[in-house]
């Protein structure tokens, strides 16, 4: 995970914060993760409270 920090009238605040799952799978499992990737935020507690203040972003890198 990595966030970007600005400075707002000299206080620092997150703007942006950008994640990224590194998962270990067999190439079977490859249409599932990615299924459940794309609709995770939706279902994600924190991202709906956040993400009409922070610019969120998500990347998914499976190894397997």
């Amino acid at each position: 995970m990595h966030g970007e920090v600005e400075k707002d009238d000299g206080v620092m605040v997150i703007r942006r914060i950008r994640v990224t799952y590194r998962l270990k799978a067999d190439s079977e499992q490859r249409e599932t993760i990615e299924r459940v990737h794309r609709m995770h935020a939706d279902k994600c507690p924190v991202y709906r409270t956040l993400r009409g203040c922070i610019d969120i972003t998500t990347e998914l890198v499976v190894e397997g």
